[in-house]
């Protein structure tokens, strides 16, 4: 969900299943006046669901976006669903933000990560 570029790039950790996975799949509107806001504001909500550990987003060059969202367990993704402000949220992005979207819900099954050791740069002669 994040427009933040400063944000820094880094997948979300891999967790110990079962877990949740909402992914959401959007092509936008030419008109995204309020969005950034309503997002920033989403990603804030979403941060006080107990059972919410995390969130990936994507945006292709011609305009796809994509949104992981990563939850303990189906109670947590259901009050991130109930909240009453995503609900208003979701009603403004079918009404003015969203050309079309996808939303799949799935049980994680199977995780595991890879992150590359930092290896110390060695100064270039000079």
């Amino acid at each position: 969900m994040s427009d933040h570029p400063e944000a820094p790039v880094a997948p979300v950790e891999a967790y110990e299943p079962p877990y949740y996975v909402a992914v959401f799949t959007t092509v936008r509107t030419q008109d995204q006046s309020g969005y950034s806001e309503t997002n920033a504001r989403m990603e804030e909500l979403v941060k006080d669901v107990p059972g919410f550990l995390g969130m990936d987003h994507a945006q292709t060059p011609g305009g796809l976006g994509i949104t992981v969202g990563y939850f303990r367990d189906a109670d947590a993704l259901a009050k991130w669903r109930s909240n009453a402000e995503h609900r208003a949220a979701q009603k403004r992005g079918q009404a003015s933000w969203y050309r079309s979207y996808t939303l799949h819900v799935a049980k994680v099954e199977r995780s595991h990560g890879f992150t590359r050791a930092q290896v110390p740069q060695s100064p270039t002669p000079g």
